[in-house]
């Protein structure tokens, strides 16, 4: 009996000892959560039994249990590293398909050849979907999907429109017209431009160029009258219901007869653009100026090229909305407040981000953004009960209960930090102190070992 309790006690210090090492071993291990080696003594006892006398039978290992203290966090450089400042598991699959689902803290993520977000074993991190917004659709581990983080965003939608606040000076000279030049900075008064796209998304430069109309110099009524000209890609464009105006030499538009259609733009004598009840802009009709398809050359007689050449849609047609937005005040250079357009090309991926409730926001060149995901979270009743499968993940056991689907900062889940990583929580110092204790624990069992030996050799050497 005494052999088979000294036995069991240098199991148990071995199993300590195990316990300790491994939790040593994972020190650095992202994620990690340290264990503890709990034993219990064991008896075998009947109703016969003396309890005054009885002597136990030795110690067994009663669990090996795991701790989910909070591990320290470090700080990274690669958004897609995640931690979770609280309680609460990453949620995993092991393929873009599978409704199989395992737990982790360790959050050292990246994205794989189809834009997958990944750990380094390929399980894929799952996502709740979300509306526009951030709001979540619905938690629950079912609706769960893979992270993908798309490479490009949206379809090319041609520009309509450019909105424009604008300031013409007062105090700029006239200028004869018909010798404009878009070459020559002299020939006109100021001038601006704006990216455009058309139905394919090629981007196009609009330039507005305005000039002082000479025509109006001395006149009784709308002597503050100016011409605004649109070039795009440096091409001529008409202005539709526009003034038709004609070029003389040595403007270099000047081919014997070349005419192009002008924006007239009047200004009262308070510097505002002159407009009818309804706001719109006077002689043009609706309240914008808009070019004509860009599909097509300004004028016959010009033979110039068209803007649209590469088989995007023709008959574009853009209209330029000043409002009340445009004025023309003295003691002030031309100047542009603000000026915007509602076409996009296709956006190539520029920046991830991830907030401390999960969402995973994508920002694209085109300057858009979308809300592509929540990073789905789990808790159980149990944690100690989950079942640990390695590579720092655990799946859920009939001890921890089933998962709860749950978002970061709601609830008793944590909080989502992006560029961070969860340390181990394992104490070093401890876990050296520890294994100092178990490998005195061995030696003792192994020393009351010895002893019983001794004494069993001693009664069979009696003669």
């Amino acid at each position: 009996m005494s052999m088979s309790i000294s036995v069991s006690g240098i199991n148990a210090a071995q199993k300590h000892l195990d316990v300790t090492s491994n939790n040593i071993a994972n020190v650095n291990t992202i994620g990690f959560k340290n264990s503890r080696a709990e034993f219990a003594d064991m008896y075998a006892n009947s109703i016969f039994t003396d309890n005054r006398t009885a002597v136990g039978n030795g110690v067994q290992t009663a669990c090996v249990s795991q701790q989910f203290s909070q591990g320290s966090l470090t700080t990274t450089k690669n958004a897609l590293d995640l931690s979770i400042k609280g309680d609460g598991f990453f949620v995993l699959s092991p393929d873009a398909n599978s409704l199989d689902r395992t737990y982790t803290r360790a959050g050292a993520f990246q994205c794989d050849k189809d834009g997958f977000v990944v750990n380094s074993m390929g399980n894929y991190l799952q996502v709740y979907d979300v509306n526009d917004d951030g709001s979540v659709k619905s938690v629950s581990l079912d609706s769960t999907h893979p992270l993908r983080i798309p490479s490009s965003a949206g379809s090319p939608e041609e520009t309509t429109k450019v909105e424009s606040s604008m300031t013409l000076p007062a105090d700029s000279p006239y200028m004869n017209v018909g010798l404009f030049d878009p070459q020559d900075s002299s020939t006109y008064n100021a001038s601006t431009s704006v990216k455009v796209y058309d139905s394919l998304g090629e981007a196009h430069t609009a330039t507005y160029y305005f000039i002082k109309d000479q025509e109006a110099q001395g006149a009784a009524t709308d002597a503050n009258t100016w011409q605004m000209f649109m070039f795009i890609d440096d091409k001529p464009v008409d202005i539709e219901n526009g003034n038709q105006k004609t070029f003389q030499t040595p403007s270099s538009l000047a081919k014997d007869g070349f005419t192009l259609n002008s924006a007239k733009l009047v200004f009262d004598d308070k510097g505002n653009i002159k407009t009818d009840a309804d706001g719109n802009i006077i002689g043009y009709t609706p309240a914008v100026i808009k070019t004509v398809p860009l599909g097509s050359a300004p004028s016959a007689s010009y033979g110039g090229d068209k803007v649209i050449t590469s088989g995007a849609n023709g008959e574009q047609q853009v209209e330029f909305l000043f409002g009340k937005n445009l004025h023309m005040y003295g003691g002030t250079s031309f100047s542009v407040e603000a000026i915007s357009q509602n076409g996009s090309t296709v956006g190539q991926l520029t920046n991830v981000q991830i907030n401390d409730k999960g969402i995973v926001s994508a920002t694209y060149s085109n300057g858009t953004s979308a809300k592509i995901g929540m990073v789905a979270m789990a808790n159980f009743a149990n944690v100690q009960g989950l079942t640990q499968i390695g590579d720092t993940c655990w799946r859920k056991s009939l001890d921890s209960g089933d998962a709860i689907p749950c978002q970061a900062t709601v609830g008793t889940a944590g909080a989502i930090q992006s560029s961070a990583l969860e340390e181990s929580n394992t104490d070093l110092a401890t876990q050296l102190v520890e294994l100092i204790t178990a490998q005195r624990h061995y030696q003792a069992n192994s020393r009351a070992l010895e002893v019983n030996n001794t004494v069993m050799d001693s009664i069979l050497n009696i003669r």
